[in-house]
């Protein structure tokens, strides 16, 4: 069953909890790696944000024009996996992803996007205002 992921963006507070459960989840050694999600706004003001994250497209660009198949649907979460083995860094999935969801690491210099956490998605079990919901947890409706 494919995993999804509703965006709430009236609940978001801004707060980036969701940012740091991703950057931990996807930790190198002890160092938190990039976020594979971002609040906009966020460090705008004080007040909402909008989160973004990959949208795990049913025609997914990135995929399509990577020389390398580095990138490939998986079928128990539905979502879009990098592998890095494969990958040539060439960042032609950074280019034709639409909605720039899909990043440059610079520091680490590899493609990071979101990968559904493997199937449980920490951005939204981190998330406390409901802003992130998950099909996994059975909860995609706003009460």
């Amino acid at each position: 069953m494919a995993i999804v992921l509703r965006v709430v963006t009236e609940r978001c507070n801004g707060c980036g909890n969701c940012e740091m459960a991703c950057a931990f989840v996807h930790a190198q050694g002890t160092r938190p790696a990039q976020p594979r999600i971002q609040v906009l706004g966020r460090h705008a003001s004080p007040g909402p944000g909008t989160p973004v994250l990959c949208l795990q497209c049913d025609e997914p660009a990135c995929l399509e024009v990577c020389p390398s198949q580095a990138l490939s649907r998986d079928e128990t979460t539905g979502a879009i996996r990098l592998n890095e083995a494969r990958c040539i860094r060439c960042r032609s999935c950074v280019a034709a992803c639409p909605f720039g969801n899909v990043a440059w690491d610079a520091a680490r210099h590899v493609v990071v996007k979101c990968d559904l956490c493997g199937g449980d998605p920490q951005c939204a079990r981190f998330c406390p205002t409901g802003a992130l919901l998950s099909s996994r947890t059975g909860i995609l409706t706003c009460p």
